[in-house]
């Protein structure tokens, strides 16, 4: 009724480790949209026309799954600045120009979103970022106080803990930890107890206590 054309591209920008993929994956399984999946790095073939076409092929493939998300990610690892294009500029000038093609060319993206994931966005040629093409860009930031809080209860929530586990604490020495940071100590903890009741030579598993998670957030960021 409002006479809008759908956006053809979202671009998602953030620190490593900070959920862009993980958002994407979730997009997808909220919507029931088909999705395809691919790393920026494979397009890369030594093979002169081999990259162009792959990227083709993931178009078309895109095109006859509609309603599909086509997710790029490491977009700056194949669409990088001209001018910044290294050894490989000849490759990348043909991969940038057969996706702009793609994004806006004779056929139509009907019923395709095209997400991409960078952490490097200065990295990515302009001509990418024009309206029409990327129309939203979704900028990430690190997890605040209450976020990390949450998730650190997400990643201990199927493990067993000992009462004296306090995440609002853990929360409050993790300032500036990223998702996957967090993700990554709750599960060195879960090992470390694993560790002692096998020393132990304990029937059960053992609780994961304050220590081992203070121990775990030292091994992830030695200099906390």
């Amino acid at each position: 009724q409002a006479g809008l054309r759908p956006s053809r591209g979202i671009l998602l920008v953030g620190p490593p480790g900070c959920g862009k993929t993980l958002l994407a994956k979730a997009l997808a399984t909220e919507s029931q949209a088909n999705f395809v999946a691919m790393k920026g790095a494979d397009l890369h073939s030594k093979y002169v026309g081999e990259s162009e076409q792959r990227l083709r092929d993931i178009f078309r493939r895109a095109r006859q799954a509609a309603p599909c998300i086509l997710f790029f990610d490491e977009l700056d690892a194949f669409l990088p600045a001209r001018g910044m294009m290294g050894l490989d500029a000849a490759v990348s000038e043909r991969i940038l120009a057969q996706f702009l093609v793609e994004m806006d060319g004779i056929e139509e993206l009907k019923g395709v979103l095209v997400l991409g994931a960078t952490n490097r966005v200065d990295r990515l040629d302009e001509a990418i970022l024009r309206p029409g093409r990327f129309d939203e860009i979704v900028k990430f930031a690190p997890p605040d106080a209450k976020e990390r809080e949450e998730i650190l209860r997400i990643h201990l929530k199927q493990k067993p803990l000992s009462e004296e586990v306090d995440t609002t604490y853990l929360s409050g020495l993790t300032e500036g930890w990223s998702g996957a940071e967090l993700s990554a100590a709750c599960n060195r903890a879960a090992l470390l107890a694993v560790q002692r009741a096998v020393h132990g030579e304990l029937k059960r598993m053992s609780p994961i206590t304050r220590e081992d998670l203070l121990q775990a957030l030292r091994q992830i960021r030695p200099e906390k």
